[in-house]
C-alpha cells in the first residue's frame, strides 16, 4: 500500500461532498450516509475520518498549477488561448470573482477544513490509546488548508471544531488574517507536540512536517526570531537531508526521500475525469505540464500547461545541476534523441517557449493508468530545501549572516555549485534567488514575491494593491448574504 489516500474513503456524513454542494464553505448533509450520532464510536471511525481529512490534500495540484503560473516563472499556455479560461485569467493577471478554478480552490480547501472540523466537533465521543496523535494529524490537515486559503484570499472565514451548516453561514464574517495565522499557529504547535518523527505508514504527517510548516507560517508573518528557532531544531533533528541526486528527485523512484519532510501521496487508480477532476487519485498537474502531442522516449504526452519562459531558464549559470532536472528543452532533447537514433515528435501548444517543466511531467516506466489525470507521481510539499532556505531567510533577517549563509552553501553544494560570494547588503537577494532556482516548478514563487513585496516589478500585468490576493469567488459572498466585502481592487 503506496499511501493512506489509497484506503477506502468513507463519505461521512455531513462532510462536503465537493462537486455536489451550494458553496465549499457550507456542509451539505448528502442523503443515504451514515449519521454522526452513530459514528465515531471507535478508533477505526476516527482512523477513517482523518483518511477522509487527508483526502482533499491531493485537490492542491491545482494551487500548485497556478501559483506557478501566477508568478514570474511560467505561462500558462494549453492548447489555446481558451483552454481552462480560468488559468489563462490568473496567468494574465486579468482573473475576476467568477473564476471556476478560483471556486475550486476554495472549495476543496474549505472541504479539507470541514472535514478536520468533523473530527475536532467529535473528539471527546470516545476515548482510545493514541487518540491525541489522531487530532495532532487533523489539527495538522485544518493548518495547512488555512494556510493556503489565507495565503490566495487574505481574511477568510474561519469555523473552528465545527462544521458550518447552510442555515449557519451567515454567522461567520471574514476572520482578519493576524487571527488565522494565531489558529495555523496554535494547531502546527500542538501537532508537533504530539506527532511521532515517523511512521511506518508513509504519507502521514509527522512532528518535523509540523514544525516545517510552522515555521514558514513564521517567516511570512515576518516573524524571524521565532522562525529561527523551530526551523533550526528540524534542521538538528537529523531525521531530514538533501537527497544527492538532484535530477532523480522529483521521479518516482526518490519518493518519500531523506529529503521529503511533507509529501503528498497520489496514486494510479482510475476515477476521475474532466467533469469531476477533483475525483483523481492522481496527481493531475503532471499531465496537466506534460509535453503536447508527444511521441517518443522516455515521456508521455501531455497538455503543455505551465510553461517555463525564457527569463527563468536564463537563471540557471552553467554547472548547475538543478537545470536539467527542472527545464526540459524540448527542442534540445529531440536533437539529442535523434542524434542516437530515436524518431522525437511533439505538437506546439499556446504560448510555446520550448520548454516545459521537467519536474512534474508524464515519463514512461512511471506508475499510470491515465498519465494525464491518474498520474501517481507525488507532490514534494515541503522539501528539506525549503526548509533551509527558509532558515537562511530568518537568520539573514535577524543579522546571523554565517548561518544564513552555511544553510545556502548546502544547497548550492548539492547543485555542483561553489560557495555564495556576498557584498555588503546582497544575502537577502541571494538567498531569494536561490529560493527561485531550487523551488522552481513547485507552487512557491508567486507567494515569496507578494510577501516581499517584490511582485509588481516582477509579474506582468500585477497591480499592486489588487493582485497580492485573489478575489473572494462571487458566489460564495451571494451564498453569505452579501456580509463579506470582496479584496480591493475586485
Amino acid at each position: 500500500m503506496k499511501t493512506i489516500n489509497n484506503i477506502t474513503i468513507w463519505l461521512l456524513a455531513t462532510m462536503v461532498i465537493v462537486g455536489q454542494s451550494c458553496s465549499g464553505f457550507l456542509d451539505v448533509d448528502p442523503p443515504n450516509q451514515i449519521s454522526s450520532e452513530t459514528f465515531f464510536n471507535s478508533e477505526d471511525d476516527y482512523q477513517q475520518a482523518l483518511i477522509g481529512a487527508y483526502d482533499l490534500l491531493q485537490s492542491t495540484y491545482v494551487n500548485v498549477l497556478m501559483g506557478e503560473f501566477a508568478s514570474d516563472n511560467t505561462l500558462c499556455g494549453g492548447e489555446n488561448a481558451n483552454d481552462v479560461p480560468g488559468f489563462q485569467e490568473i496567468d494574465d493577471m486579468r482573473h475576476s470573482p467568477v473564476n471556476s478554478n478560483l471556486q475550486d480552490l476554495w472549495n476543496w480547501m474549505y472541504a479539507g477544513v470541514n472535514r478536520c472540523n468533523y473530527i475536532f466537533e467529535f473528539q471527546n465521543k470516545t476515548d482510545f490509546e493514541n487518540k491525541d496523535q489522531v487530532l495532532g494529524q487533523a489539527a495538522f490537515l485544518r493548518a495547512y488548508y488555512f494556510f493556503e486559503l489565507t495565503k490566495w484570499f487574505g481574511d477568510i472565514p474561519m469555523p473552528v471544531d465545527v462544521r458550518v451548516s447552510f442555515g449557519s453561514v451567515q454567522d461567520y464574517g471574514r476572520e482578519p488574517q493576524a487571527n488565522v495565522y494565531a489558529q495555523i499557529e496554535s494547531d502546527l504547535q500542538y501537532a508537533a507536540s504530539v506527532l511521532p518523527t515517523t511512521w511506518d505508514q508513509q504519507g502521514r504527517v509527522t512532528q518535523g512536517a509540523a514544525q516545517s510548516l510552522l515555521g514558514k507560517v513564521l517567516v511570512y508573518q515576518g516573524k524571524y526570531t521565532e522562525a529561527t528557532v523551530v526551523l533550526d531544531e528540524v534542521i538538528t533533528s537529523n531525521n531530514y537531508n538533501l537527497y544527492d541526486d538532484y535530477d532523480a528527485l522529483f521521479t518516482q523512484v526518490a519518493e518519500n526521500s531523506i529529503e521529503s519532510v511533507f509529501e503528498i501521496q497520489y496514486s494510479n487508480e482510475q476515477g476521475a475525469g474532466f467533469g469531476c477532476l477533483q475525483c483523481s487519485e492522481g496527481n493531475v498537474a503532471v499531465g496537466f505540464s506534460g509535453i503536447r502531442g508527444y511521441n517518443g522516449p522516455t515521456y508521455a504526452s501531455g497538455f503543455s500547461f505551465n510553461i517555463p519562459v525564457q527569463d527563468l531558464v536564463d537563471q540557471f549559470t552553467p554547472g548547475d545541476k538543478r537545470f536539467k532536472a527542472t527545464i526540459l528543452d524540448i527542442e534540445a532533447y529531440k536533437a539529442d534523441q535523434e542524434s542516437q537514433g530515436e524518431q522525437v515528435s511533439y505538437g506546439e501548444g499556446w504560448e510555446h517557449t520550448g520548454y516545459f517543466n521537467h519536474k512534474y511531467i508524464p515519463r514512461t516506466g512511471e506508475a499510470f493508468q491515465d498519465p494525464n489525470l491518474t498520474n501517481s507521481t507525488n507532490y514534494r510539499a515541503i522539501r528539506f530545501s525549503d526548509v533551509l532556505l527558509l532558515a537562511a531567510e530568518a537568520h539573514n533577517a535577524i543579522g546571523n549572516d554565517p548561518k544564513a549563509q552555511e544553510y545556502v552553501n548546502r544547497i548550492r553544494s548539492r547543485a555542483g555549485l561553489s560557495d555564495l560570494v556576498t557584498t555588503s547588503g546582497s544575502l537577502e537577494q541571494d538567498i531569494q534567488q536561490e529560493r527561485r532556482l531550487e523551488l522552481a516548478g513547485e507552487g512557491h514563487r508567486f507567494f515569496d514575491l507578494v510577501r516581499r513585496g517584490e511582485a509588481a516589478t516582477k509579474i506582468p500585468g500585477f497591480i499592486a494593491g489588487t493582485h497580492e490576493l485573489f478575489p473572494i469567488p462571487l458566489v460564495e459572498i451571494e451564498v453569505a448574504g452579501n456580509i463579506w466585502a470582496q479584496n480591493p481592487g475586485y
